[in-house]
């Protein structure tokens, strides 16, 4: 047996549904299939701010601009022959006059036995979406309003909104049902509307530097590209459990080898790990690829890339963000700082890494973090310097900076540093960008030596074996590719949603997903 929905014996639920019902016999379609509005509210915001739009009187005579739009109710008053309201649509509302001799109401009979100005009055309620045709004018207080000639139902809500003192102040409800926080934050609402904007600007840049956008598997008969825990799921057409995809690494180098020399993708990635502020498991990224360039080159790109969203969004490089109680702001002007890992370990953690034994590593990390000491006792030296610039130099990362320079054990895919020294040390030419405690993204200098990848993806595989559950398997496919010629190339992937929060002053990454992941209620 089905059973009744939660809301079913809510009083307002019988209510409105008591209403629909008369609504219906009234004549009145609540559900009609459209509506041809000709004018939004920010159009009307925008074009008549400053025009002179005639009175009330010249409105009811339809001497004043004639305009026709649609939004939610949000606000009704009834004073007398005359009744005023306020709908509201994504990011604008406006004023609404019914009046008691001229206002119709589309499909409402004169024979119905109810005015339409009663009919507004008793049978719309707030939330009801409505059509309104008519003629503008300004109000005593200059308020521009839309003197109301036929009204049109368009949509009869049946569940009331948030009230609007109380409103809907959990988060979490507020993660929830998204699509009620859009309705009464206005923020929330601005913020996705930046996020859009933001990622029509990337596109932009990307089109003018000659990358071409394509689109790659997002089930994987192998996962890899990332060292992170894979969703499992199965395709019972071909009795094959498959991956959905961790990174857009391997298929867009294989691309690459296929002689497009400058591609890019954004979409999902998936990686089965934990929720936190800026984490989340199902996730945007952006992955671009250029053959002939090296990770000097891909430094300038994500400058670029980053100056151009600021410009463009905020009328400036710089950026104010909220963090641990204290605005910050930042320049993101180009060019950026460059600093080597071991650098930044010294500068920020006051650590010299190069005078540290790898057992007073472990010794500094084991006594200052919460690292598994399973974990330090089988970390080699590169991996180390990796927990040090982790655990004690990120969050300090305020201003723009490229941290340079990884050691090897940070990535399989990434060329050994062409500097002598720092390739018989275990470094190879990797960078991450950070502003405001936040890596923006990650990126290298592609290998493409098939030997030396054979043999790193082989160390993957082993640590697979070993029960490693964020390494990944060896993928013969993409080493035939590599075989086969990849140009010398630079690669970048960028985190689009955590770049959404600091462009947006957002404390969370669920603040820039429509529908974050959240554990089922009970």
């Amino acid at each position: 047996m089905i059973p009744r929905p939660p809301y079913h014996d809510h009083e307002e639920f019988q209510n409105r549904n008591q209403k629909l019902a008369e609504i219906k016999e009234l004549g009145v379609d609540p559900f009609p299939y459209r509506f041809d509005p000709t004018h939004t509210a920010k159009q009307i915001s925008n074009d008549f701010q400053r025009k002179q739009l005639g009175t009330s009187e010249e409105a009811a005579k339809g001497e004043t601009e004639k305009v026709c739009l649609a939004g939610r109710l949000i606000l009704f008053r009834a004073m007398g022959k005359n009744a005023f309201a306020n709908i509201q649509e994504a990011t604008h509302k406006i004023q609404l006059m019914f009046n008691r001799d001229l206002t119709t109401v589309e499909g409402l009979s004169k024979l119905a036995g109810i005015t339409p100005l009663k009919f507004i009055e008793k049978k719309i309620d707030l939330g009801d979406l409505i059509g309104v045709e008519g003629h503008l004018f300004r109000t005593q207080k200059g308020e521009i309003t839309v003197f109301v000639k036929k009204m049109t139902l368009l949509c009869k809500t049946l569940l009331p909104l948030p009230e609007k003192q109380h409103g809907l102040v959990d988060k979490e409800m507020r993660y929830r049902k998204r699509w009620l926080d859009l309705i009464t934050h206005e923020e929330v609402r601005k913020s996705f509307l930046v996020r859009s904007h933001m990622m029509r600007i990337i596109r932009d840049f990307l089109h003018e530097g000659q990358f071409l956008e394509v689109e790659t598997p997002v089930l994987q008969n192998l996962y890899g590209g990332a060292e992170a825990r894979p969703f499992t799921t199965h395709i019972h057409a071909v009795d094959q459990d498959v991956y959905l995809r961790i990174s857009l690494e391997i298929a867009l180098k294989k691309i690459l080898v296929g002689g497009i020399e400058r591609i890019y993708e954004i979409g999902k990635v998936f990686r089965n790990e934990g929720i936190d502020r800026t984490h989340n498991p199902e996730f945007t990224m952006l992955e671009a690829y250029a053959a002939y360039w090296d990770y000097n080159d891909m430094m300038r790109f994500l400058e670029h890339l980053i100056e151009k969203i600021a410009k463009e969004l905020l009328g400036t490089t710089k950026i104010a963000y909220e963090l641990n109680g204290d605005t910050h702001e930042v320049n993101v002007e180009a060019p950026w700082k460059r600093v080597t890992m071991k650098e930044s370990i010294e500068e920020f953690a006051g650590f010299a890494v190069d005078n540290l034994s790898d057992m007073e590593i472990h010794r500094v990390l084991q006594n200052e973090t919460a690292i598994d000491p399973k974990i330090l006792s089988e970390a080699p030296r590169g991996a180390l310097i990796t927990m040090l610039f982790d655990e004690f130099v990120v969050d300090k990362l305020i201003q723009p900076v490229h941290i340079t320079d990884h050691p090897i054990e940070s990535t399989p895919l990434c060329k050994p540093h062409r500097d002598p020294e720092q390739k018989k040390e275990g470094f190879v030419e990797r960078f991450e960008s950070f502003f405001l405690g936040k890596e923006i993204c990650n990126a290298y200098s592609e290998l493409n030596d098939p030997l030396i990848q054979r043999e790193l993806l082989e160390l993957q595989a082993i640590k697979l074996e070993k029960g490693d559950e964020e390494a990944h398997p060896l993928d013969e496919e993409f080493l035939e590719a590599i075989c086969q010629g990849m140009p010398p190339a630079a690669g970048i992937g960028i985190g689009l949603d955590r770049l959404a929060m600091l462009f947006t002053n957002s404390p969370s990454i669920r603040d820039v997903l429509y529908f974050p992941i959240m554990k089922p209620q009970t």
